[in-house]
């Protein structure tokens, strides 16, 4: 379909933009006056330097819900099982094997005996039965409570409609057998437990420092936390680095190669792409997408482009004028056209999105509800009452900080100033301000993605039901919630949950509830010398997997 942007809005995309170079940031340095580059030296030490994007919010793990904590709170804690990076399978974890009942309804794990909590202790079944019991506390306000909702009687207890921990399905048969009794068969069930919300936390330390409902307790920071991961936190200092390093008393310290882990805030992706280019950093989060064409006719060994089980979305807050009108919403999807974005913006290495849920999710295909069509967007703002943008309120555009997201960002204004003359206002916020206005509902249209827990349709559709912790939109659908959580769990097939799956996010999209934009991929720079680095569609890294090769520390 003919474009209809203006000679000014394709000059915009051609242009890129220019940031500041801001310091590389201090703190952690191995090179200890030897001349080497802290990657060099950190080849010789065993000492990986790893840029993580965002500040994390904290490390308690019922209560982050991001990428960059994930990376950190799973080398610190281990749940029952953890998951392959080559097979993304479960492996064992605390438990050292299982057993399912045949008619999928029933776990029965059996614990290590020799994995310890960092003070010594031995970790039990009861960790996970009290552990269980924190994140589905009403009180606590965990958002990813719902990981545990297949377990008999969870989602129950979340809720407040039980009050007897007894009652949900979670049993401590003695100290190193727990069994799980399921409401309905759930294929993806050891999936959740590689999560990082149910992993294990201390109970002395967590009750030390308050009560099971706290959510800013100090237990989890430095000189306080008491882990049971590979690693344990040794410093961390706010806007420079967190450093873990190799837990020696980890039951299976003997097979873990790296000796520490220093993780960086790398939001600024001009200051990560300096720090790798001097010799600061094994490992990127991100790659500057205007420098991706360069790195990979200099360095294509170190470029790693990768699908990822992600979707790149806005938001619309439904509760809120004029975004209650479904003909509103629809209008700003429809003149998005995402095959220029995709192309001009983001070095065509995504894929445009016209749903939630990724193309071929394990042989799953989301429905296609609408398409790029600035003339029927135009009559459905009319139709809203606002003919060419006429009495169209000012409103909000949130982002958090990242020369990416700004970018995408103008990119929309323009669209819909254009296409549909309204006036869209950016509101560019550093991550945890907004996260709290995403949490409060205080915003009208906010950027967001999401990235799969586990590789199912249903780690995307189980966000949006009534009142659900990561639901942020106001949508509401009685049919929508019925399939996610009743149908669909008790599906006998997997071309039946797929139907029913189908049928859900079709009513997600025409409800427009949030505007999807693209399909992710991951794009990082990773230094020669790291191994065990195996590329998969989650992103997933355990660094239980990762070494460094010391003899290219001289190159």
């Amino acid at each position: 379909m003919t474009s209809h942007f203006p000679r000014t809005w394709r000059a915009l995309l051609g242009f890129a933009a220019v940031a500041l170079l801001v310091g590389c940031g201090g703190g952690s340095d191995e090179s200890g006056g030897s001349g080497l580059t802290r990657v060099q030296q950190g080849n010789l030490n065993g000492v990986l330097h790893f840029g993580n994007g965002i500040e994390p919010e904290g490390l308690d793990p019922h209560i982050v819900t991001g990428v960059s904590e994930n990376k950190i709170v799973s080398t610190l804690f281990e749940g029952l099982v953890t998951k392959s990076p080559v097979t993304l399978e479960a492996e064992p974890g605390v438990a050292e094997s299982w057993e399912i009942s045949e008619d999928g309804m029933l776990y029965t794990f059996n614990l290590r005996q020799d994995s310890r909590w960092t003070n010594g202790d031995t970790v039990t079944a009861h960790d996970f039965v009290w552990s269980w019991q924190r994140l589905l506390t009403p009180e606590l306000g965990a958002q990813y409570n719902y990981n545990l909702f297949p377990v008999e009687n969870a989602e129950r207890y979340a809720n407040g409609e039980i009050k007897d921990f007894s009652l949900v399905g979670v049993k401590a048969l003695d100290d190193f057998t727990l069994q799980v009794q399921l409401r309905s068969p759930t294929p993806y069930f050891l999936q959740l437990l590689d999560h990082y919300s149910t992993y294990p936390v201390h109970r002395p330390t967590i009750e030390q420092f308050g009560t099971i409902s706290d959510r800013l307790s100090p237990w989890a920071r430095p000189g306080n936390l008491v882990g049971n991961g590979a690693f344990t936190l040794k410093e961390w200092q706010i806007n420079s680095h967190l450093r873990v390093e190799k837990n020696p008393d980890y039951w299976n310290a003997e097979n873990v190669r790296l000796n520490a882990v220093v993780f960086y805030p790398t939001e600024n992706l001009v200051t990560e792409d300096r720090m790798y280019r001097d010799g600061q950093l094994h490992y990127t989060n991100e790659i500057l997408l205007d420098r991706i064409p360069g790195y990979q006719a200099e360095r294509p060994d170190e470029v790693s482009i990768v699908p990822w089980l992600g979707s790149y979305f806005y938001m619309f807050n439904t509760t809120r004028p004029p975004f209650d009108d479904v003909r509103v919403r629809k209008a700003l999807a429809m003149v998005i056209d995402r095959e220029l974005l995709v192309d001009s913006i983001l070095q065509g290495i995504v894929k445009p999105s016209y749903s939630l849920v990724p193309p071929d999710t394990l042989g799953y295909f989301p429905p296609k509800t609408f398409s790029y069509d600035p003339e029927q967007a135009r009559q459905l703002l009319a139709d809203a009452g606002y003919p060419n943008g006429e009495g169209f309120p000012a409103f909000d555009v949130l982002y958090n900080t990242h020369e990416d997201h700004r970018r995408l960002a103008v990119a929309l204004q323009q669209m819909w100033a254009s296409e549909l003359n309204i006036p869209a206002q950016l509101m560019n916020q550093e991550w945890k301000v907004y996260l709290e206005n995403q949490d409060n509902m205080n915003y009208d249209v906010s950027r967001r993605g999401w990235i799969g827990d586990y590789v199912d349709p249903n780690t995307f559709l189980d966000m949006y039901v009534t009142d659900g912790g990561n639901n942020k939109t106001g949508f509401s659908n009685p049919r929508y919630d019925e399939i996610i959580l009743n149908e669909a769990p008790r599906a006998l097939d997997r071309d039946e949950r797929y139907a029913l799956y189908h049928e859900a996010e079709t009513l997600l999209m025409e409800e427009m509830a949030i505007l999807p934009i693209y399909t992710y991929s991951t794009k990082h720079l990773i230094h020669p010398s790291v191994r065990g680095l195996t590329p998969n569609i989650m992103d997933h890294t355990n660094f239980n997997y990762v070494w460094l090769e010391p003899e290219v520390a001289a190159e």
